[in-house]
């Protein structure tokens, strides 16, 4: 762009006081005083350019003294404001003004805490960092690293410092520990939460779902200021960076642009936690870290490496060698085949297929052989015909087809004009023209296309075409191929559980009975599955065991059963960490059974019978043989364990409450019994009778030392005040022994639906 001799001479001007300041730092008031009216809002672009870069030098100077910057930070916000204030496209001038807004901060803070009078200075700077904040998603990318850092400085001066002296905090370092109590301008917890905000903004970088590669290495690099000098919010920072896999935040294809964008963040992120495990070998999250940087390594060899370490395949021709490497590989061009014209005479399909002049083959009949014989002589020669030689046969019979198809409609179309030429003048003779080769040639091609006429109908006329019934399967092999398909199931949920979880969105929700059992392809997904093949698919099919002979009902079931089988083993081979697939599959017994019975009695008020329905349930009898197979492997530290298995289960029984009261048999665990009944009185409603009758019988049953009882009767004194149970207890009636004689009548509690 071309300058006007006034702004050239400003600049010439301003760059020899900039030389100036360079030589002598003593200058720097007189000269930032004096450039302020120069560069202001108002004036020429050149100028604001000069200006907004020499504030960046000049506060980001080493040589200039901290007390002079903080002197002067004051005196250029205005100016600073108003430029941000106009709708400014400038790159160079957005930069310099954001760099400069990040090194006043921390000058403009402490001058505010030593002066709290100034409140247009600190209004002028809150400004500035609202217009910051609020243009910064609208900036090109190299301006968006420098307020990448100014939010780095906002976040670390309005947080608490790792240390200092209380008593000479002019020398500390500048953050909320400098703030006095009860400050004018400076509110502690304002401060604090606008921080917090501006940090999860920072750290949002990372949780983009295609990340700037330059955005995030500048993050990364800005952030070993905050982890060693603010504790508070090291933990947050590094977690945040331990979630980030460069490799999932890149979409394909994966060009070599893409894999050195992936490197780069890589990188970065191994050298910020190598950096802190060297200066810290004894962090409490050393572990994921080393674990992070194992797992780059290995998301790196997945995503992106894998192309590099090989190369690709050569583009050579499919169809032979290429020209150009015949003669420096020593090999032979492909055979020539020589195609003889079509033989003379009607047209007929074995003229149209005959490329060989050998007369004996032409003539020898193939129907004379048989179709085995032929199958068994053509497979094998077709197997051993070179591509090219093969496609030089088909474009021979291609080109002789579409001759004889030419000939043909030009022959209809003669037809058809002599079948409309008017014959009234009699007048009228033609030139006299002796029969020549075209005549004979119309001739033949009419006998050739009446002989295709008559083959088509017989060759293409085939008739629909319909498979062979497969043979019957026996019970037993069909029994057999149901069990490898459930072992394929099982083995599918097994290698879920080795493969690493997707990311899941904010927006994914879990759905209920409704959703698609294979639709995620993770553990939970298959465990529906499998929970559905065992009662939803063999639904209605036990009526039929009744009639006799009825092998496929029986299969089924044994194929439901078998499945049954196989999770319950499963189940408890790992009861703590398979606990949500007991749930899922108890949840489908259940509503399996509601759905059984509601259909039988459905179809007993349409055939008008009185008796009652006969259902097969599964859910009581699996449940209790969940609970009797963990329930000898749990300990007191096992509560979360029981009481998520009994608060998740759709229905608590008597025979699952006698199974929980059987605890109490062991001393140890009987603070693990009262605790999970405690837990279903409190919030499962229905079935609070049933335990608190389970926990009267504990009580006299079980609870025989002065360590456990007063966990039993805290339940009843608060739900059963009146139970008679206290009342015997506090009367001095001698205490029950262990194993004491069953009352003689049994209370009755209704079941939780």
């Amino acid at each position: 762009m071309a300058q006007t001799p006034d702004v050239g001479d400003q600049i010439a001007q301003l760059n020899a006081a900039r030389s100036l300041v360079l030589g002598d730092a003593a200058f720097y008031p007189q000269i930032v005083n004096g450039i302020l009216p120069i560069v202001g809002a108002n004036t020429r672009l050149e100028l604001r350019r000069w200006g907004a870069n020499f504030l960046a030098e000049t506060f980001a100077s080493p040589v200039l003294a901290v007390e002079q910057k903080e002197q002067l930070a004051p005196s250029v916000l205005q100016t600073i404001r108003e430029i941000l204030e106009l709708p400014e496209t400038d790159i160079a001038v957005l930069q310099s003004l954001v760099q400069t807004s990040a090194s006043l901060y921390p000058l403009v803070f402490r001058h505010i805490v030593n002066h709290p009078q100034d409140s247009k200075s600190w209004e002028n700077m809150c400004e500035i960092k609202q217009e910051i904040l609020k243009k910064m998603d609208d900036f090109p990318c190299s301006v968006k690293l420098c307020c990448a850092k100014f939010i780095q400085r906002v976040v670390q001066v309005q947080t608490h410092s790792s240390g200092g002296d209380p008593r000479r905090p002019e020398l500390n370092e500048t953050s909320l520990a400098i703030v006095p109590r009860g400050h004018a301008l400076l509110t502690i917890p304002n401060l604090e939460a606008e921080s917090s905000g501006l940090l999860d903004r920072l750290l949002g970088v990372f949780q983009e779902d295609t990340s700037d590669p330059l955005l995030v290495n500048a993050t990364i690099n800005l952030l070993p200021p905050l982890i060693r000098t603010r504790p508070t919010i090291a933990h947050k920072i590094v977690n945040a960076v331990l979630d980030f896999i460069p490799a999932h935040h890149v979409r394909p294809p994966f060009t070599p642009t893409v894999r050195v964008s992936v490197k780069s963040m890589e990188r970065t992120a191994r050298a910020l936690f190598w950096n802190i495990l060297k200066k810290n070998q004894n962090h409490p999250l050393a572990p994921r870290m080393h674990a992070y940087i194992e797992r780059l390594s290995q998301s790196r060899l997945e995503a992106t490496d894998d192309p590099s370490r090989k190369r690709g395949l050569p583009n050579e021709p499919i169809d032979g060698l290429d020209n150009a490497k015949r003669a420096r590989l020593n090999a032979m061009p492909p055979p020539t085949m020589k195609i003889p014209p079509m033989a003379p005479g009607p047209a007929s399909f074995d003229r149209l297929f005959t490329l060989t002049e050998d007369s004996g083959l032409s003539s020898f009949d193939v129907k004379q052989l048989p179709f085995d014989i032929i199958l068994k002589i053509v497979v094998p020669l077709l197997s051993q015909v070179h591509d090219s030689t093969m496609t030089q046969a088909v474009e021979a019979v291609r080109t002789r087809y579409q001759a004889i198809s030419r000939e043909q409609t030009l022959q209809r179309q003669q037809q058809q004009q002599q079948a409309a030429a008017p014959d009234e003048d009699d007048d009228y003779e033609p030139e006299y023209q002796p029969m020549d080769a075209a005549s004979v040639v119309s001739e033949e091609n009419s006998a050739v296309a009446e002989e295709l006429a008559d083959l088509q109908p017989d060759l293409v006329s085939l008739g629909p075409f319909v498979l062979p019934q497969p043979p019957p399967l026996s019970e037993e092999e069909a029994g057999e191929i149901g069990r490898s398909a459930v072992a394929r199931v099982f083995g599918m949920l097994n290698a879920s559980e080795t493969s690493p979880a997707p990311a899941k969105s904010q927006t994914q929700q879990k759905l209920g009975f409704a959703r698609l059992a294979g639709s995620t392809f993770d553990r939970d997904a298959w465990s529906v599955l499998l929970a559905r093949l065992a009662t939803r698919a063999p639904a209605g099919l036990s009526d039929g065991l009744q009639v006799k002979g009825d092998s496929a009902a029986r299969r089924q079931t044994t194929i439901a059963e078998s499945i049954r089988e196989t999770l319950y083993r499963y189940i408890l081979e790992d009861f703590r960490a398979r606990l949500n697939i007991a749930i899922i599959w108890l949840n489908e017994e259940y509503y399996n059974d509601r759905m059984q019975m509601r259909s039988a009695a459905a179809q007993r008020d349409e055939s008008e019978e009185e008796s009652e329905p006969t259902v097969a349930l599964n859910y009581d009898t699996w449940a209790t043989r969940l609970l009797d197979g963990f329930l000898a492997y749990l300990d007191g530290r096992d509560i979360k364990v029981l009481v998520r298995f009994l608060s998740e289960v759709p229905e608590i029984t008597i025979a699952i409450t006698q199974r929980v009261a059987s605890l109490a048999k062991d001393p140890e665990r009987v603070n693990l019994c009262v605790q999970s009944l405690m837990y279903l009185i409190m919030f499962r409603p229905p079935a609070r009778e049933m335990c608190l009758n389970t926990v009267e019988d504990v009580y006299q049953t079980f609870v025989t030392d002065e360590e456990s009882r007063p966990a039993a009767t805290k339940v009843l004194n608060k739900w059963r005040p009146d139970s008679t149970v206290l009342e015997k207890s506090t009367n001095g009636t001698p205490e029950l022994s262990a194993t004491p004689a069953q009352p003689e009548a049994q209370p009755t509690v209704a079941a939780d639906q």
